[in-house]
């Protein structure tokens, strides 16, 4: 062999021996969001602007400016690698998920394969990401019910965004991704796509209700006369109009509504919005490469986030001690291994590591919502006079997590927790603790379901029909957003002041996590 050739393969071995085995993992942090994903730094931090660019695009578009989520209430974006991870993650590899998005108080968490960021066309798995997000930004901008349409059709619009290479994005494009919908699934009448109940009740066609959802928004929304009627529109069905009702005496002639829109969507051309990188300022992007030990067990910390049941934690937990039998001085990775334990039942090894997590850094704020969480689990055993203590006890993890970020609505919630645990009628000071929780995440359900119980006993029915509206209309409700929309009839039935009778309505009513544990 030439010896030039040998010393150049000996040149390239030595250079791939010399990489990592896998790809690091970064982490980045803006306002919003923060976003976990083995690419570079270059490319995370890209993908960190964008989503933040998005964000204020909504804020100048809707108008809605919801303030700025503290630290633990933005959402966690994990950018998994492949297709086929994001599949195994979500528990069904045969499905044609692009990304999902958990929202939960203090941990909400979006998952997607890697985003490709180059190219002129934005990538589905983006699409997916921002169609999720727009429904985040509503509920966190007006926690009020709004018509199915207006939900979906809203999130596909802003979901088509594009991003320019100067910082630019561009609203209101052609949503492609839904063009196989609006050309060859079932046409769905304006009537149809406005009437909540016939478009969202059992047995009825949903095919292609997501691309037509979006014609009849944009539209709207480019359409100065029809977005005044909108307005007006929007205003009645939260007054409580029922929703073709109040189409009707918004819009006006249905029928040459309909007209309208066919004709638009034979358009060549449809208007869209251009804001500009100066019309979108953001905040500062921090990124870090992760510890080589939170590197290790960000497989275990994916799995942990999704959510396991009690078989998989158990297997997910030798990993977890092994890895951080590797790295046991790594406060992140002791973290993660208290989430771990926690969720596989083990109480007391879960304290243990997230006291060891906390004096390496008292900052882990989630090994302080571990220790919690097993501490209320143990109170629960808790007998006669040691009831007090154990929740008393139970309750300092959350009292130090409110002295490091005030707002994280956890301890809020484990606060009011602390007196259901007891069987303690909740005092004024808990029941505000869980009011302000919910206004911190309203786009929790089961807080929001929690706090709507709450008005119940108080005979607040009115207060817990609007608390409960939204529920009622999440178009991913499936039979819970049914069973609530079941209990708002029987509120509004039942005038403020007047004991609503549970057991009428038992079999209709969500069941609510008033156990202390973590949902």
């Amino acid at each position: 062999m030439n010896s030039v050739i040998f010393r150049m393969i000996a040149a390239a071995l030595a250079l791939l021996a010399a990489q990592p085995a896998w790809a690091e993992w970064h982490k980045a942090e803006s306002d919003h969001f923060v976003i976990y994903s083995d690419s570079d730094a270059k490319h995370i931090e890209e993908f960190a602007q964008r989503l933040e660019r998005f964000h204020v695009a909504m804020t100048k578009v809707t108008g809605f400016n919801p303030p700025k989520p503290s630290p633990s209430n933005r959402v966690t974006v994990y950018a998994v690698g492949s297709d086929r991870t994001l599949k195994r993650l979500y528990g069904d590899t045969s499905s044609n998920v692009a990304g999902f998005y958990i929202p939960r108080a203090g941990s909400s968490v979006a998952f997607t394969p890697n985003v490709r960021l180059r190219g002129s066309e934005t990538d589905f798995s983006m699409i997916v990401l921002l169609h999720e997000y727009t429904h985040h930004f509503i509920l966190s901008s007006m926690p009020y019910a709004l018509p199915r349409w207006v939900t979906e059709g809203s999130a596909e619009f802003f979901a088509a965004a594009r991003f320019a290479s100067d910082g630019g994005v561009d609203i209101g494009l052609a949503a492609n991704h839904r063009v196989g919908d609006l050309n060859f699934a079932d046409k769905l009448s304006v009537r149809e796509i406005m009437d909540y109940d016939r478009v969202a009740g059992p047995g009825l066609r949903r095919d292609g209700f997501y691309g037509q959802t979006w014609l009849l928004f944009h539209y709207v929304m480019f359409n100065q006369q029809r977005l005044e009627q909108y307005g007006d529109y929007v205003r009645r069905y939260m007054q409580g109009v029922p929703g073709l009702e109040a189409a009707e005496q918004s819009f006006g002639d249905l029928d040459k509504l309909e007209r309208e829109v066919r004709a638009y969507q034979r358009s060549r051309r449809i208007p869209a919005l251009r804001l500009t990188a100066e019309q979108l300022p953001i905040g500062p992007i921090a990124v870090e490469a992760l510890s080589p030990g939170m590197d290790a067990m960000m497989d275990v910390i994916l799995r942990s986030r999704r959510g396991v049941n009690r078989e998989t934690a158990l297997e997910l937990l030798p990993d977890a001690r092994a890895i951080a039998a590797r790295f046991p001085d790594d406060p992140g990775v002791l973290t993660a291994l208290a989430e771990a334990e926690y969720d596989a039942g083990n109480d007391a090894e879960a304290i243990a590591a997230a006291d060891r997590a906390i004096a390496r850094d008292p900052q882990q704020k989630n090994a302080y919502v571990q220790k919690g969480f097993a501490l209320f689990r143990r109170a629960r055993d808790a007998e006669g006079d040691a009831v007090d203590a154990a929740y008393a006890e139970a309750m300092k993890p959350f009292e130090a997590l409110n002295a490091i970020e005030n707002d994280h609505p956890l301890p809020l919630i484990y606060y009011f927790r602390s007196f259901t645990g007891r069987r303690q009628v909740p005092d004024e000071n808990a029941r505000a603790a869980l009011e302000r929780a919910s206004q911190l995440a309203p786009f929790d359900q089961e807080l929001r379901l929690n706090v709507a119980m709450m008005m119940i006993a108080e005979r607040k029915n009115t207060l817990a029909a609007q608390m409960l509206a939204p529920l009622a209309a999440d178009p991913h409700g499936s039979g819970r957003a049914q069973r609530a929309k079941r209990l708002v009839a029987a509120l509004e039935r039942t005038p403020d002041g007047e004991r609503l009778d549970i057991n009428d309505v038992r079999e209709d009513v969500p069941t609510p996590d008033l156990s202390g544990e973590d949902a």
